[in-house]
């Protein structure tokens, strides 16, 4: 059952519109004034808020400053209730970020469409998407019918990309973001030496490309090559700018779907800048194995060009095979005979990429 909190002085408005919400099997709760009001959303956490403007104690615009700035209520749908001679006061109120507004006096219908059309959006809003092309897809749908929109693209097919090939190159039109559904790809730029900079390695779930979109020249900044056969689905230009740039909503979420692999990146430049080669070596060790790439109990891994291995850790091919030999000394991996590197201590390497040794 929804609970539906309900701040309104007026006492005979309040009982009414909680007869009402209750009837439609809403588990209601009342409060008389603002900061009662404040004080029940916080204790109760309801699922949405309706709330009149003019109260006495703290008004509406106060209510939903103080629960927008706290974690807790601050995504709560809220609709503000108020009267027709106030219409310059919901405009203040929707400038605030409110989500809607009714004015009183309403109908049954538009009270309880208005309720459920923002519990709808914030069901979207709240899901989890698998991390696979059906997940992608489906935030797809729920995304365009969310925003209204009847652009975004509908065939989101997968391609397949052989051990390497090329995604994109660093130059050329960005035009997509690529969602990697399996295998695996490595992101590198080239110096002016002609040296390989590997700037990212990534797996199934993945996203690649977006830093490109973001960009101003409207080009890669990087290349996207095939370490293992790939299955990768290309999303349009246009449908990332028109969630990301569409709604805040909406961008919000998407976001928190593609920004996983930019922290990853962030932290990867601090370590080359800050953090040993020992430690480097360590961390991307872990890296890989948590996208799958190293043998381990789980993993079957793959076999990692060792000058690859050397870009990502942003150093010299002979000095990452030094690294790696002195962790196969240590225990730490394992190499087969076909170069797949294995993961024997987890724990040690933890511990190497913390503080720099055992």
């Amino acid at each position: 059952m929804k609970k539906i909190l309900l701040i309104e002085d007026n006492q005979d408005v309040r009982e009414n519109t909680a007869d009402i919400l209750e009837l439609e099997n809403y588990d209601v709760i009342t409060a008389e004034n603002g900061k009662i009001g404040v004080d029940k959303a916080l204790i109760n956490l309801p699922d949405l808020i309706l709330c009149d403007i003019m109260m006495p104690e703290l008004d509406g615009y106060g209510v939903y400053e103080y629960l927008s700035q706290n974690h807790k209520t601050a995504s709560i749908p809220f609709i503000f209730l108020t009267a027709k001679s106030e219409k310059s006061d919901f405009r203040k109120g929707m400038n605030l970020g409110a989500d809607d507004y009714l004015t009183k006096p309403f109908e049954e219908d538009e009270l309880i469409g208005a309720i459920e059309c923002r519990l709808n959006k914030n069901n979207f809003l709240k899901k989890e998407f698998s991390k696979n092309i059906d997940g992608i897809n489906q935030f797809f749908d729920e995304a365009s019918d969310y925003l209204n929109l009847q652009a975004l693209s509908k065939d989101r097919s997968l391609q397949i990309y052989k051990t390497k090939d090329r995604i994109f190159d660093e130059g050329n039109a960005a035009h997509h973001l690529y969602f990697i559904q399996s295998g695996n790809v490595k992101t590198y730029r080239t110096t002016e030496t002609g040296k390989e900079f590997v700037t990212g390695m990534y797996g199934s779930g993945d996203f690649i490309g977006q830093l490109s979109l973001l960009g101003n020249t409207g080009l890669y900044i990087e290349t996207a090559g095939v370490l293992e056969d790939a299955e990768v689905c290309a999303i349009p230009k246009t449908d990332f700018t028109k969630l990301l740039y569409g709604n805040k909503e909406v961008s919000n979420k998407f976001i928190g779907m593609i920004s996983n692999s930019l922290i990853t990146l962030q932290e990867h430049l601090v370590d080359m800048a800050f953090a040993t080669v020992r430690q480097r070596t360590a961390k991307a060790l872990l890296e890989l194995d948590a996208k799958g790439m190293i043998k381990d109990e789980e993993h079957a891994g793959i076999s990692i060009p060792r000058e690859d291995f050397a870009g990502l850790i942003g150093t010299a091919t002979e000095t990452a095979i030094r690294m790696l030999t002195e962790f196969k000394h240590e225990g730490l991996i394992g190499v087969e005979s076909n170069r797949r590197l294995v993961l024997l201590d987890r724990k040690g390497l933890e511990t190497i990429a913390e503080f720099g040794s055992l």
